[in-house]
């Protein structure tokens, strides 16, 4: 296969639901999303809002090894990608709630089957043979 076939295939393999966006061309802005979505960090705080509204210390305690810095730059993101809605309520107190948006509950829907993959394969790809 020439260049051209090979990027066509795999473009066809990813599809692109006739959105132009293709993955695996270096200037396309999925890469972008593709990187904060994948972030170790991005996966886990997806995942854990799948379940529930999070507050920030109910979201950084089911995490476990995250810092703040990395908590707070990570919802960052995810909020300006419009995965995560920030909700902060007028008390004192200040109480701000972490949910997922639509477009987040249908991306952590998608990622939910790969942790699982990965929590059942997991012992065997860091020790094979084992």
């Amino acid at each position: 296969m020439d260049d051209k076939q090979v990027a066509d295939r795999l473009a066809e393999l990813v599809g692109s639901s006739g959105s132009g966006a293709n993955v695996f061309a270096a200037n396309c802005s999925s890469r972008v999303v593709l990187d904060h979505v994948t972030s170790k960090w991005g996966v886990l705080i997806l995942v854990a809002l799948s379940g529930d509204t999070l507050r920030w210390g109910e979201l950084r305690r089911s995490i476990e090894g995250i810092s703040e810095k990395m908590l707070a730059q990570t919802l960052r993101t995810l909020e300006t990608d419009g995965f995560v809605l920030r909700d902060a309520h007028p008390t004192i107190p200040p109480r701000v709630e972490y949910s997922l948006t639509p477009l987040g509950h249908e991306l952590a829907s998608q990622l939910l089957p790969l942790l699982r993959w990965i929590t059942a394969n997991a012992g065997e790809i860091v020790n094979p043979g084992s």
